[in-house]
């Protein structure tokens, strides 16, 4: 986008107010001593004056807009005067933070999640910002809005819900992050805005769901966490046998065999301790 800002130079305040206070005074010390009426029309040159001061601080910035029309924007730091007719909108050039609330909407498979994206932003063409839109700050957050809704319906939550899908609002956050940033300052360029960091800052399911797809992650994870467990028990029996056979410590058939592994599988895969039960008898008893 091109940038129609232009700067201004304004006169230093401190000059103009010398002379300021010098018509002021003077005309009012003169008017006494004279009496005439001229230095009564100084006097009010000098008030019409005081309108036309200023100062911007660092970081800042002043529009000046003389009855419609644009003069150009001041951003150098001090102590000013123009026109007082000229009108000064105030601008600043700080980074800001925007915090954007929770919205619900669906993700690309349809489930609804609550998400919300932190902005990090400010104002790079004064132009813009002042005439391009009619409240740059209320247009960030509108448009800010706006592009969150898009891109949770760009991507599914997780990819425990679509397997096929490489990207995912939960698991790849720097590119996410990367398309919502481009989609923001997309939407922002019109007034001016330029983005420093966006990036998601609450990711959930929505409450209607929450507890269900809870219920399914942990479900899943006891599934993982048995496959590891039975692997683990497998390899554990293999190795005593192994063993057993190797040191020959005792001759053991195939259903003895049967037996240990159904005892040492039963052990090694149980949720709770085992209680031991002692065989006092011999093996076939």
């Amino acid at each position: 986008m091109q940038s129609h800002e232009k700067s201004h130079s304004p006169l230093s305040g401190y000059v103009a107010l010398f002379f300021c206070l010098m018509l002021l005074f003077g005309s009012v010390a003169l008017l006494v001593v004279s009496k005439n009426a001229f230095f009564g029309f100084t006097f009010l040159i000098g008030l019409i004056m005081v309108p036309g001061f200023f100062f911007v601080n660092p970081n800042g910035s002043r529009v000046l807009v003389l009855f419609g029309k644009y003069i150009g924007t001041v951003k150098e730091n001090g102590f000013f005067w123009v026109n007082p007719f000229y009108y000064k909108k105030k601008i600043s050039l700080r980074a800001r933070n925007f915090d954007s609330e929770r919205v619900k909407v669906n993700d690309s498979i349809g489930n609804p999640i609550l998400i919300s994206v932190i902005l990090v932003w400010k104002v790079r063409d004064t132009f813009a910002a002042a005439f391009e839109v009619d409240d740059y700050e209320n247009f960030v957050r509108v448009q800010t809005d706006a592009a969150v809704r898009k891109l949770a319906g760009s991507y599914p939550y997780d990819n425990f819900d679509d397997a096929q899908a490489e990207i995912t609002l939960r698991s790849g956050l720097d590119e996410v992050n990367e398309h919502l940033e481009r989609e923001i300052e997309e939407r922002l360029s019109i007034a001016g805005i330029q983005i420093q960091e966006a990036r998601i800052g609450y990711l959930a399911y929505a409450e209607e769901i929450a507890g269900a797809m809870l219920r399914r992650q942990q479900a899943t994870a006891i599934v993982a966490a048995r496959h590891k467990i039975v692997e683990g028990a497998v390899s554990m029996v293999e190795m005593a046998l192994d063993q057993i056979s190797q040191k020959q410590l005792i001759e053991l058939d195939e259903e003895k065999k049967a037996a240990m592994v159904s005892n040492l599988m039963v052990v090694l895969c149980a949720d709770k301790d085992v209680a031991p039960v002692v065989n006092s008898g011999t093996l076939h008893h």
